[in-house]
């Protein structure tokens, strides 16, 4: 069988081309509007038709489904394989040392929001398939790169693909961490609501996305706290400052660190450095309630419903957005859960917890836990390409608590681009895709669409 690394090296540079001209549109989703003729507005759509064009470039068959999302398709046959992508991205936030839509190369690496989280990796897979197809491979099924367009903010494009295209037989989803993962935890978002008096906080903010751990959270209150904050930032050595305002106000804001909500503890939550510190000055319900049940409690031990399962590991929660302003509080969560976890019991357990306060608990969207058998073909197909291209029989298959778009099909999992042991600034500043991994990545899924194609 050819060594598909070898044969890439004369890609390179069309690659890099193609790369570098998806990562500089900022496809940031900023508003859904379903009356739109481009629902998810400007950026997503020049993405998606970015990808449409380099596809009738090379003479492959595109389909638009109605702006929600879109495939490329080469192959033949009544089977599909479907390699699952996704063109949207989460906001850049602050704190890159390159412009995050300008995708430069700097030792090796190429920096952008989207290198590794999806727009690389759907450029990887891409040229994976130009290069069989170059090389005159009969691909005895249909291979499609789907491509979605809000993996990061509600998954409606890919349902209204499903609405309207057949499900692929197989598939796997470019969007996470090699080896393979086999298992994706259960997602479950919540919102705590009530209403309660200012007692000296005005308004609090932090957070715009409840699967990313808010690196900033901004509060008003008296300005008599001013010099007592100062004090916490100086004693816990958290970053953070100070802006009087004026009319006897002053604006403490907090620093922290973002991440993936899969695993909050990869980050620091801003908002819990503001709570903390209020917690200690002011009594206030939403401020207290915060504190006792959620506040660096990425197990939500305090509130018992600590979850966990020897295949899928913890229950986590990442309180993703948080704002108080006109009496009104509002605490949205994420939660990575594994199999086997009581939902009901949770739901219930946190209503009784919201209770005590006066405040309301509900959730919104659960997208329950997706498994495939490790010992399946697919698996094992899938892992032998990555173990001929990397020599690694020893990084053990994977579960993780990200949601891939595997779990929205019946036969797919998430497979690679991210190489064990190694930095992943997915959803953080500075985000960058290793130009060497990226081109491993394209031979080991060359060799995985090879043979899932026989």
């Amino acid at each position: 069988m050819d060594n598909f690394y070898e044969l890439f090296k004369k890609y390179h540079d069309d690659f890099l081309k193609d790369l570098k001209g998806l990562l500089q549109i900022p496809s940031v989703l900023t508003e859904f509007n379903p009356d739109s003729e481009h629902p998810f507005g400007e950026g997503i759509h020049e993405s998606l038709e970015y990808m449409l064009n380099l596809a009738k470039r090379d003479g492959f068959k595109v389909k638009n489904v109605d702006n929600y999302a879109g495939h490329i398709e080469v192959g033949e046959g009544d089977e599909i394989l479907g390699i699952l992508c996704h063109l949207d991205v989460v906001p850049t936030g602050d704190g890159w040392k390159y412009e995050p839509f300008s995708a430069t190369i700097d030792d090796g690496k190429i920096y952008a929001r989207g290198a590794l989280d999806d727009k690389g990796p759907t450029i990887v897979s891409y040229y994976a398939i130009k290069m069989l197809i170059d090389m005159g491979i009969k691909l005895n099924k249909r291979v499609r790169i789907i491509l979605g367009l809000d993996e990061e903010s509600g998954w409606r494009g890919l349902k209204h693909y499903l609405e309207k295209e057949t499900m692929p037989d197989v598939g796997f989803a470019p969007d996470a961490m090699f080896p393979l993962i086999y298992g994706e935890k259960g997602i479950l978002d919540g919102t705590f609501t009530g209403k309660c008096e200012e007692n000296g906080l005005y308004k609090l903010q932090f957070g715009e996305r409840t699967n990313v751990v808010p690196e900033k959270a901004v509060a008003i209150v008296d300005e008599k706290y001013k010099a007592a904050y100062a004090k916490f930032l100086n004693e816990l050595e958290y970053k953070g400052e100070m802006n009087d305002l004026g009319d006897g106000t002053v604006e403490l804001i907090a620093y922290g660190k973002s991440a993936h909500a899969m695993e909050p503890n990869d980050g620091l939550n801003a908002g819990f450095i503001l709570l903390t510190f209020l917690n200690e000055q002011i009594d206030h319900q939403f401020v207290k309630f915060a504190c006792k049940y959620l506040t660096f409690d990425s197990r939500m031990k305090k509130s018992g419903v600590d979850y966990t399962n020897d295949i899928m590991g913890d229950l986590t929660c990442n309180v993703g957005i948080g704002k108080y302003e006109n009496n009104e509080c509002q605490l949205v969560l994420n939660f990575r859960y594994p199999i086997h976890t009581d939902i009901d019991n949770l739901t219930n357990t946190l209503k009784d917890k919201a209770h005590e306060f006066g405040f309301e608990f509900s959730t919104n969207r659960n997208s329950k836990p997706h498994y495939v058998d490790p010992e399946s073909d697919l698996v094992k197909t899938l892992h032998q390409a990555y173990i001929k291209y990397t020599n690694d029989r020893q990084s053990p298959l994977l579960t993780i608590g990200g949601g891939t778009y595997a779990r929205s099909f019946k036969n797919a999992v998430a497979f690679g681009p991210e190489f064990p042991n190694k930095e992943a600034l997915i959803h953080q500043p500075n985000e960058y895709a290793e130009l060497e991994d990226l081109y491993k990545s394209a031979a080991i899924y060359a060799e995985a669409i090879y043979h899932l194609t026989r």
